[in-house]
């Protein structure tokens, strides 16, 4: 990191000058972090925290977790359900690792919104708010309502350095098109208020944290004193006063970049410090080392980590990630499910073992179902007889940690897993949960960028008898 002297700073552009600031483009500009100050540098922060695992695609319900083997074989499908660590719920059997943490989790079998759509149903899963327009799009829009991790990055507590509210390792996004998926930015309430993305290398398995790590020549005491004389950039040339808007931007940046090292934020976000033994554990793959980043963030106390679901076929228009519109169960058997059985229950043992699991709510949720009926149409003409189409009428999410009780099952759905009958969970009670837990007053209000008008944080309910 090099710094100029403060006559030549002061002609910088506001481009560069926010560089020399450090750490400027990594989404750090939400007015929530202006004033970040260092923890103690070892502490290890038990507070409250959210992990939510979007599950991009949307897995079938009646494949994995809310099976129906008395249905007839057209809707039933290949699968069988075994029992599981608790007595009487069974799972599917290509997840046993899952059924041995059965008594952690809780089966919420209740999900439901009438959005079949990608971009939107995504949308609405993110935000807690029923898509603004018709489903036209999968993109985001600058009237887009803001996600549950921007509305955190602006009113969530701040902690240890980190911003309150991280991303990774990608933000969603269907090759080909120019914008990121609909419902995951700050929307209309702004987009500085944007979560910080630690993006992941998935040939490397690793993370982009170039900058984060102080240069062997320059100490921490160097960098105090640069940050010092930043302060310099509050007058131009000749005494001509900087714009106020251009050195509030610089400011913010400044003051996180020197939070983020001084908490070690190298350190933290390197997954070398980890054992091979561990990193084998977790799998080796995006999602897992995924997860593994999250524990570590976790630790160092970001309230809300969101983890996006990332695999080889992110690239693949017609059955991406989760979606399965041809050859339902070859993918679910023998590409998704071995990930997800490796990583996820080996991420909630690991939460168990560490004392973390109690403090830490988990969601894992995609933004749909699938059809009960194979190769039933209901949104996409890719849809083939091997596969199901979307479905957003009832579908499960998993929960686990946070007051939540382990082995449960909340609500339910009819034979055929195609309609709620008990208990009904909308994207709203979702984000009134997960508010809940961190503390933020979900009946809150902001004021959107777009219509100028109030907006509660979510209209939902939040789920208070999941304990």
């Amino acid at each position: 990191m090099s710094v100029r002297s403060a006559k030549s700073q002061h002609a910088l552009p506001r481009r560069e000058a926010l560089r020399v600031g450090g750490l400027s483009l990594l989404g750090l500009g939400a007015d929530r972090l202006a004033g970040l100050r260092a923890a103690a540098p070892n502490r290890i922060q038990q507070a409250r925290s959210c992990v939510f695992v979007f599950l991009f695609g949307g897995p079938s319900q009646i494949d994995l977790w809310d099976m129906k083997p008395a249905a007839p074989v057209e809707i039933r499908g290949d699968f069988k359900p075994v029992s599981t660590r608790v007595p009487g719920i069974q799972i599917c059997e290509h997840l046993p690792r899952l059924a041995e943490q059965m008594d952690k989790l809780c089966l919420l079998r209740s999900m439901t919104h009438r959005m079949n759509v990608h971009g939107p149903a995504t949308s609405e899963i993110f935000t807690g708010r029923e898509y603004f327009a018709a489903p036209t799009t999968d993109q985001a829009d600058p009237q887009d309502w803001p996600s549950v991790s921007a509305m955190t990055m602006r009113y969530g507590p701040t902690r240890s350095g980190f911003p309150p509210s991280v991303v990774l390792p990608w933000y969603l996004q269907f090759p080909g098109q120019s914008r990121r998926i609909a419902g995951q930015t700050g929307g209309r309430m702004g987009e500085r208020h944007n979560a910080l993305l630690i993006q992941g290398d998935a040939e490397k398995l690793d993370f982009q944290t170039d900058g984060f790590d102080l240069s062997g020549s320059v100490s921490l005491q160097r960098v105090r004193g640069r940050r010092d004389l930043l302060s310099g950039l509050q007058q131009a040339p000749g005494g001509r006063p900087v714009s106020a808007s251009v050195v509030e931007e610089f400011s913010r940046h400044r003051e996180n970049a020197y939070a983020l090292l001084n908490n070690r934020a190298g350190q933290i976000l390197n997954l070398d410090g980890e054992s091979a033994k561990t990193r084998d554990r977790y799998g080796q793959s995006m999602f897992g080392q995924s997860l593994l980043m999250t524990r570590r963030l976790i630790e160092a106390g970001v309230p809300l980590v969101t983890v996006n679901w990332e695999d080889e076929t992110k690239i693949d228009n017609t059955d991406t990630c989760w979606d399965t519109h041809k050859d339902n169960f070859s993918k679910l058997k023998d590409h998704l499910c071995p990930i997800f059985d490796q990583s996820f229950p080996t991420f909630l043992a690991d939460l168990d073992e560490r004392g973390l699991l109690d403090s830490t709510l988990i969601v894992a949720v995609g933004e749909f179902g699938r059809t009960p009926h194979m190769g039933q149409f209901s949104q996409s003409a890719n849809t083939k007889k091997s596969g199901r189409d979307h479905w957003p009428s009832a579908f499960t999410a998993l929960l686990a940690g946070g007051g939540v009780r382990g082995g449960q099952v909340y609500g339910a759905t009819n034979h055929h897993a195609a309609m709620v009958q008990e208990k009904p969970v909308s994207p709203a009670d979702l984000s009134a949960t997960i508010f809940h837990h961190l503390g933020i007053d979900h009946r809150q209000h902001y004021v959107d960028e777009f219509q100028k008008l109030p907006h509660r944080l979510s209209e939902g309910r939040p789920l208070v008898d999941l304990g």
